[in-house]
């Protein structure tokens, strides 16, 4: 069976009572107490999306969100009364896309689980349906259905011309190229794997280049929700310098503007 969200936390009377909130307002909801259970509901079942405690009597939600994020792509969000920066940190650099803290309002959480399930479905069926127009690299200069070959094709001619150039489906920087419509980018020829979230942040970047972005318009354009902390967007920008740039240390692309915010730059 399928549905909207799994959640996972051996607190019985919140989950129970979290569970039968989202399905009064339609949004489908199962809930197991501990990471064995997690594993097994996957094997019949499926899930748009995870909340994850951190505390799960015997075993960790960060050792659950490695094993999950070896068989599912689908947004987790952390859920938990734990307030340690690290905590959060961790679990952002695990494979978490947002970590919210207990005690929670069911009707904010069910909006933020709205408004990501409408992310993660909106950017699946772009990914199911991008083989048709991915064909076509509008401005571009290079067909883009041949895959990662096409699209390095692509980069090394627009970066041998120009440095960057900005298309209709392919965003081509230096050694750069990014297929919106494939959901697919390659560095010098070579593909790179960008979680959802990632690659909604690169994609805005290097749209906006050369444009010093503030976190408040990234919370709002990436993540389509201001309340997002400077702890998610810090590690979501790590994450991009560590699979992107030579030095993340000391990075080419993109560079913190502090006290601002980012700007994504061309590379001399």
């Amino acid at each position: 069976m399928r549905y909207d969200c799994l959640i996972v936390d051996d607190e019985e009377a919140l989950s129970q009572s979290t569970c039968e909130y989202f399905n009064l307002f339609e949004v489908s909801a199962c809930w197991v107490a501990d990471a064995a259970a997690c594993l097994s509901f996957f094997d019949d079942n499926s899930a748009d999306l995870i909340l994850l405690d951190i505390n799960l009597g015997d075993s960790s939600g960060f050792d659950l969100c490695k094993r999950l994020r070896q068989i599912t792509p689908v947004p987790i969000l952390f859920i938990s009364a734990r307030q340690s920066d690290d905590d959060k940190l961790l679990a952002l650099s695990i494979g978490g896309d947002d970590y919210i803290q207990k005690p929670y309002a069911l009707s904010v959480l069910l909006a933020k689980v709205r408004v990501v399930l409408g992310r993660y479905r909106a950017a699946a069926g772009d990914a199911v349906g991008g083989g048709a127009g991915a064909g076509a690299a509008v401005g571009a200069g290079a067909a883009i259905g041949a895959g990662a070959a096409g699209a390095a094709g692509a980069a090394g001619a627009t970066a041998g011309k120009d440095a960057g150039a900005v298309g209709g489906t392919l965003l081509v920087i230096g050694d750069l190229a990014l297929d919106e419509v494939g959901c697919m980018l390659t560095l010098g020829g070579q593909r790179v794997e960008l979680k959802m979230m990632e690659f909604k942040l690169l994609s805005y970047l290097m749209r906006n280049c050369g444009r010093v972005i503030s976190k408040e318009e990234l919370f709002r354009k990436v993540w389509e929700d201001a309340i997002v902390g400077d702890n998610t967007l810090n590690v979501h920008v790590r994450r991009l310098r560590e699979k992107i740039e030579r030095d993340p240390n000391n990075p080419r692309y993109i560079k913190t503007v502090w006290g601002t915010g980012y700007v994504f730059e061309i590379p001399a």
